[in-house]
């Protein structure tokens, strides 16, 4: 494969982990209306929104084999065409029994999707020999923000959901049937043995997730309560708190964009290192803040801490695993695993003692994240896949 290929290559993954993020953004810009569509209170959609979670984390040990069986860029152009066209179902659900099948499946196909796309991304890295993993993962923050804001615009126009997921999910759709050809026809080997139905993940893979798991917890946390803290704890308004989750997410975001040139020049050990240290440093930021000014700030350098471990852990985990989407799969379904653990830990912790308590538990699991970067470190294993590729070689 020459130069020009690994190009086409690389942007077209950059565009699938767009349209990923496009899909989480537009559907979380409506969760209000669909609320609404369907007439559940707090509880009733807390339940629907942990089937997404539920469907993923069953899906992702499966990807693994089906990655075997039909090749990456099938299963990615696939997976990622489904996720767009489930964009639909949500939306469509009269009661929450039908939204919580229809998030489960959702969830499941975006289960697949994130771990075919993550696996493209591992093998892309290693062919062309450099970092790029946290510019794909930046592309998916980018992808979200414009979800969102497309969204936004879509709800205060009172524009039924109905018309404006489906919209979006013809569109999204059609974007991922242009540039699935591009995607590196990866396959495995005539000699290699099938993987199990349900993989899962060896032990090494299982303590790099722990470290995702951990950065996940920090993200999710601050997603989940920043414009909460900011207003019961800082005394901020609604506006200021919706003001200071945006910055939270701008900042992950360019954090993720700029991350391969830090990498490339730190590597993948000491970034992470430096990252979690930073991001621990927020959370304690927030719990000692009283005032929007600090609190926010605080918030800021947690997603700018906790950026690039995501892709890196992911990266190792593709080269730790027997296959890239199996390693990949393990440690998504173990990082991942904190979407149910972080809302109920943060909010039982809150109830008994307050959100800064909450946020020293953030405080500590990031501070693990700096102490296990040394897990991400590249094998000797890995040494030869990062050299730089032949431009002439077919």
């Amino acid at each position: 494969m020459d130069l020009r290929e690994l190009r086409r290559a690389r942007f077209a993954v950059s565009v699938v982990f767009a349209l990923h993020g496009a899909v989480t953004g537009g559907f979380a810009s409506r969760i209000p209306w669909i609320q609404d569509h369907v007439g559940v209170g707090p509880g009733g959609l807390g339940l629907a929104l942990l089937a997404p979670a539920m469907g993923s984390i069953l899906a992702m040990p499966t990807a693994g084999r089906i990655t075997h069986r039909f090749g990456g860029r099938a299963v990615t152009r696939v997976s990622i065409g489904l996720w767009c066209l489930a964009l639909v179902l949500p939306p469509l659900a009269p009661n929450l029994p039908l939204l919580c099948a229809a998030l489960l499946l959702y969830g499941a196909v975006a289960g697949v999707g994130d771990v075919a796309m993550n696996a493209q991304g591992v093998v892309a890295e290693q062919r062309l020999g450099r970092p790029i993993m946290s510019g794909l993962h930046g592309m998916w923050s980018v992808g979200t923000l414009a979800g969102g804001a497309v969204g936004t615009l879509a709800a205060n126009a009172g524009l039924d959901a109905r018309a404006h997921l489906g919209g979006a999910a013809v569109v999204l759709f059609l974007v991922a049937l242009a540039v699935g050809p591009l995607l590196l026809d990866v396959r495995a080997g005539e000699e290699e043995a099938a993987p199990p139905h349900f993989v899962l993940p060896s032990r090494g893979v299982v303590v790099i997730g722990l470290v995702g798991f951990c950065a996940v917890f920090g993200e999710a946390a601050a997603q989940d309560w920043c414009a909460v803290y900011l207003g019961q704890v800082a005394g901020a308004s609604q506006a200021v708190g919706a003001a200071a989750y945006t910055a939270f997410a701008c900042t992950m975001a360019a954090g993720r964009l700029c991350g391969d040139a830090v990498v490339r020049r730190l590597g993948p050990v000491a970034t992470v290192r430096g990252g979690g240290a930073l991001a621990a440093l927020g959370a304690l930021l927030v719990v000692a803040a009283r005032s929007p000014v600090p609190a926010a700030t605080g918030f800021m350098l947690i997603g700018l801490g906790i950026a690039v471990v995501v892709p890196l852990v992911f990266a190792a985990a593709g080269h730790a695993g027997r296959t890239p989407s199996e390693g990949v799969a393990g440690a998504a379904t173990v990082s991942y695993a904190s979407g149910f653990v972080a809302p109920s830990a943060i909010g039982g912790i809150a109830s008994l003692t307050g959100l800064p308590a909450s946020f020293g538990l953030v405080a500590v699991l990031l501070l693990a994240v700096a102490l296990g970067a040394g897990r991400l470190a590249p094998s000797a294993r890995e040494a030869p896949q990062r050299t730089a590729p032949t431009p002439h070689r077919k």
